[in-house]
C-alpha cells in the first residue's frame, strides 16, 4: 500500500493515520495527480498493490481509480506529467509517410522526419514558458478521388507502416496524432481499425470532417461535415479504451475551418476525463482571412477546450514565423501544425 497527499493537506488526520499505520506517504504539489510529474513518478515507483489518495481534493478528482492506473504506467510527457494541455505546447509536422504531396511529414524517410519535427519545434522553446513537445500528425486514412476496392473513397494505411513512426517518436520524446479522413466510412469504424496503435501512450486521434462524405457525395465536390452523434461515438469508444487499458489521457482533435463541419458543435460531449479535446483550425490563405476564420470558430465555443493553429508552407500568404505565431494568434494555440 502507498499513500499520496498534497502538500496543502500534509496535516490532515488521514495522513497522520496512514503514517501511524506504517503506510509510506508521498507528498506532492498540485491538485491533479496526472498533471504532476512527481505524483506520476511516486505512483509508478511505489509499484504498490493499492494507492490511497489522502485529503479531499485528490480523492475527489474524476475517475481516481483510472488516474492511478494511468500513473502507474510511468509514462510521462516531456517536462513531466500526463496531462496534455496547460503546461505543454505541441508543435507538429503533418502528412503521410511516403507521400510528399500530402504534407511535409512525407517528404523524407523516417529518421529525417523525426529530425525535421525537432527542428520545426525548436524555435518555439525560446518563445514560451510551456514545455514544447515536437509531434507528428500522420494522415492514417487518406481521402481519395477513386472509391477503391471497398468503395469508401478513403485509403487506409497499414498498421505496420505507421508503427515505426510511433516507436521512433516515443524514443525521441514526441507525441503522435493519427488523422482520419474517412470518406463514406464512419469515423468509428476507421478508428477501431487502429486500436492497437491508439493503445500506445504517445498516440492521440484526430477526425477530419472535411473529407466525411454522405452516401450521394464524392470528394472535392463539397466540404464535408460530421454529426455530433458520430463524434460522440468515437470519443466514447476512445475514452472506454483508455479507461479499460489504464492508459494516459489522449488528445482528441477535431479539425474545422467552417462552422458547418462540426454539426451541433455545442452538444458534443466532453465529459470524459480520459480525453482532452482540441479544435484544430485549418484555415489557409492570407493572414487576415486566417485570423477571421480563427475568430469565427471561437464564437460560441466551449471555454475550456484547447485550440490548434496550422501554418501552411505554400498556401499561406505569408506563412507566420514561430515568433509571429506566438505574438499574433490569440488566444495562444495549444498545438501548432505545419503542412
Amino acid at each position: 500500500m502507498h499513500g499520496l497527499a498534497r502538500a496543502q493537506d500534509a496535516d490532515v488526520a488521514a495522513l497522520a493515520t496512514a503514517r501511524a499505520a506504517g503506510v509510506p506517504v508521498t507528498v506532492v504539489d498540485g491538485d491533479d495527480l496526472l498533471a504532476s510529474g512527481d505524483a506520476v513518478s511516486a505512483i509508478a515507483d511505489a509499484d504498490a498493490s493499492c494507492t490511497v489518495l489522502l485529503g479531499p481534493v485528490l480523492a475527489a478528482q474524476a475517475e481516481p481509480e483510472w488516474a492511478v492506473r494511468a500513473a502507474a504506467s510511468g509514462w510521462q510527457l516531456p517536462g513531466g506529467g500526463q496531462r496534455l494541455f496547460g503546461g505543454h505546447l505541441f508543435v507538429a509536422i503533418y502528412g503521410t509517410p511516403g507521400a510528399p504531396v500530402l504534407g511535409v511529414l512525407g517528404e523524407q524517410g523516417l529518421e529525417p522526419t523525426i529530425a525535421r519535427a525537432e527542428a520545426v519545434a525548436e524555435p518555439y522553446r525560446a518563445l514560451t514558458d510551456k514545455q514544447v513537445v515536437p509531434s507528428l500528425e500522420i494522415i492514417t486514412t487518406v481521402a481519395a478521388g477513386d472509391p477503391g476496392k471497398d468503395g469508401d473513397y478513403s485509403n487506409e494505411l497499414d498498421v505496420a507502416d505507421i508503427r515505426p513512426y510511433i516507436d521512433a517518436a516515443q524514443a525521441a520524446g514526441m507525441y503522435v496524432v493519427l488523422d482520419l479522413q474517412s470518406g463514406l466510412t464512419d469515423f468509428l469504424t476507421q478508428a477501431k481499425r487502429y486500436a492497437d496503435l491508439v493503445k500506445l501512450p504517445n498516440v492521440g486521434l484526430a477526425l477530419d470532417p472535411e473529407w466525411r462524405l454522405l452516401p450521394d457525395q464524392k470528394p472535392l465536390q463539397q466540404i464535408g461535415r460530421v454529426s455530433a452523434a458520430e463524434v460522440d461515438s468515437v470519443s466514447e469508444w476512445l475514452a472506454d479504451l483508455v479507461q479499460s487499458e489504464g492508459l494516459p489521457p489522449k488528445m482528441f482533435v477535431l479539425h474545422q475551418f467552417r462552422l458547418s463541419m462540426l454539426q451541433d458543435r455545442e452538444s458534443i460531449r466532453r465529459d470524459r476525463p480520459e480525453l482532452e479535446f482540441l479544435i484544430h483550425v485549418d484555415g489557409q490563405g492570407s493572414q487576415p482571412d486566417k485570423q477571421a476564420t480563427w475568430d469565427a470558430l471561437h464564437g460560441g465555443a466551449p471555454k475550456d477546450i484547447a485550440w490548434g493553429w496550422k501554418n501552411f508552407y505554400d498556401e499561406d500568404k505569408p506563412m507566420l514565423t514561430p515568433a509571429e505565431t506566438m505574438a499574433e494568434v490569440r488566444p495562444l494555440p495549444d498545438l501548432v501544425t505545419y503542412q
